[in-house]
């Protein structure tokens, strides 16, 4: 699902204030502090680790009511572009099958994926960057949003996460993310931030 950019903001179901509002972001590149100094932005790293590690350090300083997770991701869906809403979260290289787990799901954890408020799209994040296509299919790849989601449900914070997709989970993804990732912190502010407030 695309989001639908004539919302008009008083129909937005969720409302974003930067007093009580953490964004966290992989890296300063994906959303430089200076473009939003009224925001409370942190970094977590790249990975699921950092995003887990630095994720819980904000969390436990900052104590938000809302938690968004921007950041940019790969497209396996090449109709998929632009901004977009993801609202499921898997971990696409937990693979525990050989003990009877479901590709994707934590050994002894009921839930092989996480899901958020709304009807928006999945994500299948690991660590690894994507160039071809993983045996876990989702609409798209990133290596932070399950870290985090699973974070936001386990203290019980409100939970949004924005990707902007900045390449299409191919061989030319190093090249395309590169060049896609300026554009991608001026579309979430105008988008996200300035029509949620």
């Amino acid at each position: 699902m695309r989001l639908n950019w004539n919302l008009k903001p008083e129909e937005s179901v969720v409302r974003f204030d930067p007093k009580n509002t953490l964004i966290l972001v992989a890296l300063e590149a994906e959303l430089p502090k200076e473009m939003i100094p009224s925001w409370k932005v942190s970094y977590t790293g790249v990975g699921k680790v950092n995003a887990a590690l630095k994720g819980s350090e904000y969390v436990a300083r900052y104590k938000p009511v809302n938690l968004i997770n921007f950041g940019t991701a790969g497209a396996l869906n090449p109709e998929l572009s632009g901004l977009l809403e993801v609202t499921q979260f898997f971990q696409r290289d937990m693979d525990a099958r050989d003990m009877g787990f479901a590709l994707g799901q934590t050994p002894f954890e009921e839930a092989p994926y996480f899901s958020a408020q709304g009807h928006g799209l999945s994500c299948g994040t690991g660590d690894s960057f994507v160039t071809a296509p993983p045996e876990l299919q989702t609409d798209l790849v990133d290596m932070e949003a399950f870290a985090l989601a699973k974070l936001a449900q386990m203290a019980g914070i409100h939970f949004s996460c924005f990707k902007y997709v900045s390449d299409q989970a191919d061989e030319n993804s190093p090249s395309a993310w590169k060049d896609n990732l300026a554009h991608a912190s001026h579309v979430f502010i105008n988008e996200i931030l300035e029509n949620h407030v």
